[in-house]
C-alpha cells in the first residue's frame, strides 16, 4: 500500500490514522501513521505498526512481540514532508505487511525497497499462523466519549481531487506469493456525515491504479 501523509488536527485522547490492516480471527496487524498525542506526546504524523493476538495488544516496541531489524529507520519516525491541501499532490509513504512462506513470520516492509523494518514471529499468533482473511485500507478516528471526532487524512471529504487523502496500490499476494491487484472491496463508513470514501478500482493508468479516497471533517467545527 502506498498512501498520503497528513496532519490532521487532534487533540487530548483523540488520534486519526492511516492504515493497513490484516486479520483472521483475533489475531491483527497494523501499519501505517498516526496522530496521536496519547501515544506519542506530540501531534506530528508518526509511522506505527501494532498487533493484537488473541488478548494481547501492543503499538510499535512498547512490549515484545514485534522484532526490529533495522536500527536506521525508527518504528515511530515523524514524517516530515507532509501533504497540504491546494498544494497540487501528496506526500507519500510506501507499506507493506508480507509473510514469509518458510518461517510463517509476517515482515514489515517500508519504501518502494521494500526495506525491511521488522517482524512478527509465527508462534505469537493462533489464527495467523496461516494466511489472513480479511484486509483493510483506509483511515481511522477516534474520541473518548463526549468529544466531538478530530477529521480524517487531509480533513475535507474526497472528491476525485489531488486534495484527497489516499491509499493507492491496493493489492495481495496469494498462495504462491504472486501479487493480485483487487478489484472488488466492500466500503465501509460509520458516520457518512463526518467521513467519507470513494474506492475506484481502475482510477487512472499509471501509479495509482486501484486507489481508495478517503477523509472528512469530522466534528473539527465543535472543537
Amino acid at each position: 500500500m502506498a498512501n498520503s501523509l497528513w496532519n490532521p488536527l487532534v487533540e487530548g485522547q483523540q488520534h486519526s490514522a492511516c492504515r493497513l490492516k490484516i486479520q483472521k480471527g483475533s489475531d491483527v496487524l497494523q501499519v501505517g501513521w498516526r496522530v496521536d498525542p496519547t501515544l506519542y506526546s506530540d501531534n506530528k504524523t508518526r509511522l506505527f505498526v501494532h498487533f493484537q493476538a488473541g488478548n494481547k495488544q501492543c503499538f510499535n516496541v512498547l512490549c515484545s512481540g514485534f522484532v526490529l531489524v533495522s536500527h536506521d529507520t525508527p518504528i515511530d519516525m515523524v514524517f516530515e514532508d507532509i501533504s497540504q491541501p491546494g498544494q497540487g499532490g501528496s506526500w507519500e509513504a510506501t507499506m507493506y505487511i508480507e509473510r514469509d512462506n518458510v518461517s510463517g513470520n509476517w515482515w514489515f516492509l517500508f519504501e518502494e525497497s521494500y526495506k525491511q523494518i521488522g517482524f512478527w514471529p509465527q508462534q505469537i499468533f493462533t489464527d495467523l499462523r496461516g494466511f489472513a482473511d480479511n484486509i483493510e485500507w483506509g483511515g481511522v478516528a477516534y474520541s473518548p466519549p463526549g468529544v466531538p471526532k478530530p477529521p480524517m487524512g487531509s480533513g475535507i471529504f474526497p472528491v476525485g481531487n489531488t486534495d484527497d487523502a489516499y491509499c493507492r496500490r491496493l493489492s495481495v499476494l496469494n498462495d504462491d506469493g504472486a501479487t493480485i491487484d483487487v478489484d472488488r472491496t466492500t466500503i465501509y463508513v460509520d458516520d457518512p456525515n463526518l467521513y467519507r470514501v470513494l474506492d475506484y478500482p481502475h482510477f487512472k493508468p499509471g501509479k495509482f491504479q486501484h486507489v481508495a479516497l478517503y477523509g472528512g471533517p469530522g466534528e473539527s467545527h465543535k472543537l
